[in-house]
């Protein structure tokens, strides 16, 4: 039987898979072009992890199902070549007979000028007995230079095509269009047809999935190719409970805990560490704010982008433009991110010799018959941050930096995360989420069947703070709950500051407690 697969090019005959025989035919039909006079020269463009050799693969079967031997339908490589920025400019030349021999089965001598490399492509070297389709995976994995003087040879055989027996030609990669004729862009998966894939798992197990585990799992990741294909691994196979039970929302929490605290994933891995460096500031910066700019022109969205961290959204402009911003590839992503950044900043909390909790600390008044009481746990934080202003540490020097050179608002919501984590723990389970996307966190603290949450917020202005509090009683009556809790950190160490912008206020049904916190200096 078929398996779920996250890793890699799937093969339908051993993985569960959707056909996209639409996009599969659109990138057959812009290699091929017309027959007589020519194809298109273009990307196929994603975050890694989506698909793309799979596409490629496919449309190759697909020229020759329609085609059969009129076309010489070839692709190479890059992957298997290890290139540096520092490389000179000629060792890309140098390398050409490699993947001349390894993927095309010719031998040729080295070009020695990107002129001479593009003459390869003329009928007058005779190399190919008829018109060549190429696609060439991983290219954007070539230095910058180079990729410049490659796709400049391109266009210049594309531009005069006369004596050229490139047919048609794909730039596989992870970047917008490289200033050639066009671009495909490789979507994630649809919600249907993620529907389709655990249908096609149903039918050949006999084993029910609830459809809200299905849809739930779309939600989290948006259709991302490898993370479908990894949940549906941990779905299916190691947390299955035994057939014919179903996958039901128990076994989804069961697994998306795991997914979120355990279990390891390269392809997820490798995201988190590429989010760490080198652009930190700006990730830490996405958190805070619904309104970054995100343009590929940008080296920092680019590389963040192709390693599947972050995604564009359109949005209305102030002058009524459409706007292009940032935002997290998916809330799973974002949630994986908070946690980790938050323990990547901060290995503790605070210096060894302050501890989270004073150790005669019952907790008596947090823990109770009635539920977990949010606001004592805030005041022992604000103790615990006079603690470290006492012993001299300063939790946010060091820390991303604003503009402005104050430290990033983020910051202190990861510093209060990491807080939560330390001082309760072993008691409790304490997950961040977010419900409206960037710019809002709720810190979710889950006890013995109860249930309590803390709003975190970054003070701005008083209006601002007012607003935030008519979120917060708006959500808790989402809820059918009559008491919410606002965690706002303010940039002031001023405690009359602090004390007036803290306390209860009543909104409607629901009494919002607001509790200030210190944050910068």
């Amino acid at each position: 039987m078929r398996h779920f697969h996250s890793y890699g090019p799937v093969d339908p005959e051993l993985h569960y898979c959707v056909p996209r025989t639409e996009l599969i035919s659109r990138c057959a039909d812009q290699l091929v072009g017309s027959p007589d006079k020519g194809g298109h020269y273009f990307t196929i463009w994603a975050a890694r992890q989506t698909g793309k050799t799979w596409l490629m693969r496919r449309a190759m079967d697909e020229i020759r199902k329609r085609h059969g031997d009129r076309f010489h339908v070839a692709t190479l490589s890059i992957q298997d070549i290890v290139f540096s920025d520092t490389d000179p400019p000629g060792e890309f030349l140098a390398r050409v007979p490699d993947l001349f021999r390894i993927w095309l089965g010719l031998t040729i001598p080295a070009p020695t000028t990107y002129t001479g490399f593009g003459d390869l492509f003329r009928k007058s070297n005779a190399l190919f007995d008829r018109p060549l389709i190429l696609l060439i995976d991983e290219f954007d994995r070539l230095p910058s230079p180079v990729i410049d003087a490659v796709v400049s040879q391109f266009r210049a055989l594309y531009l005069n095509h006369e004596g050229v027996v490139l047919h048609g030609l794909a730039l596989i990669g992870v970047r917008a269009p490289f200033n050639v004729q066009r671009g495909l862009h490789m979507p994630n998966l649809t919600q249907d047809e993620v529907v389709d894939m655990f249908q096609q798992f149903r039918q050949e197990h006999q084993q029910p999935i609830q459809p809200q585990v299905v849809s739930t799992l779309y939600d989290l990741v948006r259709g991302q190719p490898g993370l479908i294909g990894w949940f549906g691994e941990l779905l299916t196979e190691k947390y299955n409970p035994v057939p014919p039970a179903p996958i039901d929302q128990r076994c989804w929490q069961r697994v998306y805990a795991a997914a979120c605290q355990i279990e390891p994933n390269n392809t997820l891995l490798n995201l988190l560490s590429k989010a760490k460096a080198p652009y930190l500031s700006q990730v830490v910066q996405i958190f805070n704010r619904t309104d970054v700019p995100f343009s590929f022109g940008q080296d920092w969205c680019n590389y963040l982008y192709q390693n599947g961290i972050i995604d564009f959204e359109e949005t209305p402009g102030t002058d009524g433009q459409p706007l292009y911003v940032c935002r997290f590839s998916s809330p799973f992503v974002q949630q994986r991110l908070f946690s980790d950044l938050s323990s990547a900043i901060f290995q503790r909390p605070g210096p060894g010799d302050v501890l989270p909790l004073d150790l005669l600390d019952d907790l008596d008044d947090v823990f109770t018959p009635q539920g977990i009481m949010t606001v004592p746990i805030l005041s022992r934080y604000a103790a615990y941050l006079s603690r470290l202003s006492a012993a001299g540490a300063a939790p946010w020097k060091d820390q991303p930096l604003r503009k402005d050179l104050r430290p990033m608002e983020a910051v202190g919501h990861f510093h209060l995360y990491n807080w939560l984590s330390a001082a309760l723990g072993k008691t409790c389970l304490v997950s961040p989420e977010f419900p409206t996307g960037n710019g809002t966190v709720h810190l979710v603290l889950r006890w013995e069947g109860h249930t309590s949450l803390i709003e975190v917020k970054s003070f701005t202005n008083l209006r601002e703070m007012k607003a935030g509090q008519q979120q917060a009683a708006g959500y808790a009556e989402r809820l059918k709950q009559s008491t919410a809790t606002l965690a706002v950190f303010v940039p002031t160490r001023d405690e009359e500051t602090l004390r007036k912008l803290s306390g209860p206020r009543v909104l409607g049904e629901v009494t919002v407690h607001t509790v200030a916190l210190p944050f910068g200096g």
